[in-house]
């Protein structure tokens, strides 16, 4: 259990389920870092925890989540505290949700419900609050069935939004589909100045890297420092939410745009994911993706799968794989020596975004790796050699082909070997 100073705020209970028959049961290390993490959740949407705990269950009860006895431990932990908010950092149906409230007399919220608060109090660009609403709507969907006490009450007909007999239930689910249909349309629009917006950078052109990562992991500190730009940047999470682009020079001839983006989190929430595709199709677009780590977390090596997961639901599978990934090890300033080093890969890039240390090299990867790019090169192979051939095709660009009943004549553009 964690011990959490009181202030003023909403006193809020923290609680992490940790069901003993799923599998991968969590170690000791992941559990304190799961406890850390829900605070810094509750504390970043302006709240103050006053007691943290991780409960371990043998199975999700279907009515209340926990088990009576466990109930009946948080109610009086609740009261002791005199909490006023129960989190459960994990995600609750609306039965489970409505029958906890009752049980505890407390608001409960899920994890879902707490990502959506934070992005809401965050998001400060119409596209970013559009894409929040989205979320918070198609959520609060599935919900109705506890967010109203007149669900009883029927609505008579003659009117211009119902037919006779209509429920309130089914009024305001109307009412929502109305408009997300409204926000998905908006931000339709949105996609297409996008894409005039990137054809644009096309023409010019300028390629786009990418910052992604896990919130926190100082993506925000990193583009500051190689852009000597001020975007806002604090320790704590989803200090960004709406996407920041800055052209900046490699050298060498060689300009670039970097776009910071939203930080991903473990069981990031479905809706959150979808309703935030318009930015992230910043990420889908890059050419190059910096998947920016923090090595001084211990939990490091989770929270590296997480991202993937993300990046793999968003459509790159294998993202990892490809040339144009680099993960990007960061806040090596804060390496103690009880902290597990990784093994580096000649792919991967150590540095401090706080004090500079590593960013000059990772600079100039990012430059050879256009300027390599950007190299041209003639290839002849034999019409037999259909492997190499298809590998060409995988890794490169062509840009021109001619053949004769002996060889295949290729002009490509970066060719590299994913092996």
């Amino acid at each position: 259990m964690l011990v959490i100073e009181k202030d003023k705020k909403t006193k809020t209970a923290v609680i992490c389920p940790i069901v003993r028959d799923l599998p991968n049961l969590c170690t000791a290390l992941d559990i304190t870092h799961k406890m850390e993490e829900a605070v810094g959740l509750v504390e970043a949407m302006g709240q103050t925890a006053v007691f943290c705990d991780a409960v371990k269950i043998s199975k999700i009860h279907s009515g209340l989540f926990f088990g009576r006895g466990k109930i009946d431990e948080l109610k009086q932990k609740c009261e002791e505290n005199g909490a006023e908010l129960l989190v459960v950092d994990a995600n609750i149906s609306p039965v489970q949700q409505k029958n906890l409230e009752k049980a505890l007399h407390l608001k409960v919220i899920d994890r879902t419900a707490v990502i959506l608060e934070i992005f809401g109090r965050r998001a400060q660009t119409k596209e970013g609050r559009l894409q929040v609403e989205l979320a918070h709507l198609t959520y609060q969907r599935g919900r109705l069935v506890r967010s109203w006490t007149h669900l009883e009450r029927q609505r008579g007909g003659g009117g211009f939004l119902g037919g006779p007999g209509e429920t309130q239930i089914e009024l305001d689910r109307r009412h929502i589909d109305e408009r997300i249909i409204k926000i998905k349309k908006e931000l339709e629009k949105v996609k297409k100045t996008r894409r005039i917006q990137r054809s644009a950078r096309v023409k010019v052109p300028y390629p786009t890297v990418a910052l992604v990562g896990y919130t926190n992991a100082g993506k925000s500190t990193l583009f500051n420092y190689i852009t000597k730009e001020s975007v806002f940047a604090k320790d704590m999470l989803f200090a960004t939410l709406d996407p920041v682009l800055r052209k900046i020079e490699l050298g060498q001839g060689t300009d670039i745009i970097l776009s910071d983006t939203v930080g991903f989190i473990a069981d990031l929430p479905h809706e959150l994911v979808m309703a935030f595709r318009a930015t992230l199709e910043e990420v889908l677009e890059a050419e190059v993706i910096l998947h920016i780590i923090d090595i001084s977390n211990p939990n490091y090596k989770n929270e590296r799968q997480d991202v993937l997961h993300v990046l793999h639901e968003l459509g790159l599978e294998k993202i990892e794989f490809t040339p144009h990934y680099f993960e990007v090890f960061n806040k090596v300033d804060l390496l103690t020596s009880h902290v597990e080093s990784p093994i580096f890969k000649k792919n991967d890039l150590a540095v401090s975004a706080l004090t500079g240390e590593g960013v000059d090299k990772l600079i100039d990867t990012l430059r050879d790796y256009f300027i390599k790019k950007n190299c041209i090169e003639n290839i002849k192979l034999s019409v037999s050699d259909g492997k190499k051939l298809a590998q060409i095709y995988q890794t490169a660009e062509v840009l021109e082909r001619k053949e004769d009943d002996e060889y295949i004549y290729l002009k490509v553009r970066s060719v590299y070997d994913k092996h």
